[in-house]
């Protein structure tokens, strides 16, 4: 049985949604690994939009089951929000939609804290959702998980145990007392809500497997936002990369059969820290109008830059990724010269993989090779032959580059607007 990991190779924002929602169709399970409702996928299905936050993408294939691992942390009212919204608009959740028992859950406190210190001067440009307060205390083993939630007795032990351990940071907001009130206020009605949908996920992960079921886990964020590899400080509290696939579900090394990473045609970034890349002016204006580059969850304008190959193949190395899908071909039409990193220098030496030093993050300079752009709408291309010959040259040169094959290329949102070259790298 194959189980296969899609993880994004930039900074997030790469199209994953996208990519794993195509690829639903041919998979009995989607398990998103990490992360909270900090993230977000922008799905077109049958011409609809849909701004997921917490639920896989797979939700939207009525035949498909679809699991929040135990590597999440999850905000109950978020969850039942999104819930409801799919519900709304004709898409069912009850009998699967899977929440993990071992799930942290995000409190009222925790969006408090992550936006006291984001205003206060500590901040890295996080969602401000409490995701990083939240992953703090589960590595503080003081974390409330989905099992303690449903159990009242044990909730208000917990709640009244980290209200104290928290006090003196939260009383700068407001009362204790009357934070505790915001946590209990929805909170029978909540519990009520999330109990159908919990189990022990990584059970439910092993019977699929005994039972030959197609797995196809997703990372939230990038691999650069990985909290060991990625740009730290500046990077998210868990693993995106693909061994946090096992950590965050459940599943056992053995069980992954393939790794494809998703990047886009360049490099965006939302929030602070190091970009060898960016760029300003009217080209990454151009990209950013014509790709829509403003985050899913928070709206904010995201930071354009160049591919950048050396922390593309680091973020190949760490994840093994063996194969590539680019996305936003089609954004880069009409922009002559491409560039794309191909290494850095830094203090006089070539570097050709992303530098672990905070301070040469910052410091490096890229070395750029340029390549001849393309023109015309590229949205209706289905053979990858169809493209203009220059287009085809970029993503022939992106995989030299890079030293693993492009498999899958997309140009454009809707599940339609995707070029396969190697039809063994998908079940659909």
């Amino acid at each position: 049985m194959p189980a296969l990991v899609i993880v994004g190779a930039q900074w997030g924002d790469e199209g994953k949604g996208k990519i794993v929602h195509y690829l639903s169709r041919g998979a009995d399970f989607v398990v998103r690994y990490q992360g909270g409702n900090n993230a977000g996928h922008t799905v077109v299905f049958d011409g609809k939009k849909f701004a997921l936050h917490l639920i896989p993408s797979g939700i939207l294939f009525p035949g498909v089951h679809n699991v929040i691992g135990n590597g999440l942390v999850v905000s109950p009212k978020a969850f039942r929000d999104e819930v409801l919204m799919l519900q709304k608009r004709g898409v069912r959740s009850r009998g699967r939609l899977h929440l993990s028992l071992a799930a942290h859950v995000i409190l009222p406190y925790h969006i408090y804290l992550d936006t006291l210190r984001e205003e206060g001067g500590r901040g890295i440009g996080t969602t401000k959702k409490g995701i990083g307060p939240c992953y703090e205390d589960k590595v503080a083993r003081i974390g409330i998980r989905v099992c303690d939630y449903l159990e009242p007795e044990t909730f208000r032990a917990l709640v009244t145990q980290n209200l104290n351990v928290r006090a003196a940071e939260l009383s700068r907001i407001k009362p204790v007392k009357a934070i505790a009130e915001e946590v209990f206020k929805d909170y029978d009605e909540l519990r009520k809500f999330l109990a159908p949908f919990a189990c022990d996920t990584s059970e439910l992960l092993a019977k699929a497997r005994g039972a030959a079921k197609n797995l196809l886990l997703e990372s939230a964020q990038g691999a650069m936002l990985d909290l060991d590899f990625g740009t730290y400080p500046f990077v998210t509290s868990s693993n995106p990369i693909a061994g946090g696939a096992c950590v965050g579900s459940g599943i056992p090394p053995q069980a992954i059969s393939r790794v494809m990473g998703v990047t886009k045609a360049y490099t965006t970034r939302v929030g602070l820290g190091p970009f060898p890349t960016e760029i300003d002016g009217k080209v990454a204006t151009y990209i950013r109008e014509k790709g829509g580059e403003y985050g899913t969850t928070t709206g904010r304008p995201r930071r354009i830059g160049w591919l950048d190959l050396p922390q593309l193949r680091s973020a190949i190395r760490f994840s093994g990724i063996d194969s590539l899908v680019m996305t936003k071909l089609d954004t880069l039409s009409n922009i002559h010269p491409i560039k794309v990193c191909t290494a850095y220098r830094y203090k006089g030496k070539k570097l050709t993989s992303f530098p672990v030093s905070r301070r040469a993050q910052l410091e490096v300079e890229p070395v750029y090779e340029s390549f001849p752009g393309f023109s015309g709408d590229l949205s209706g291309v289905r053979k990858f032959s169809d493209l203009p010959s220059t287009a085809r040259h970029y993503v022939e040169q992106v995989e030299r580059l890079a030293g693993i094959p492009v498999s899958i290329v997309s140009v454009g949102q809707s599940r339609e607007q995707t070029i396969v070259r190697d039809a063994r790298t998908v079940w659909a």
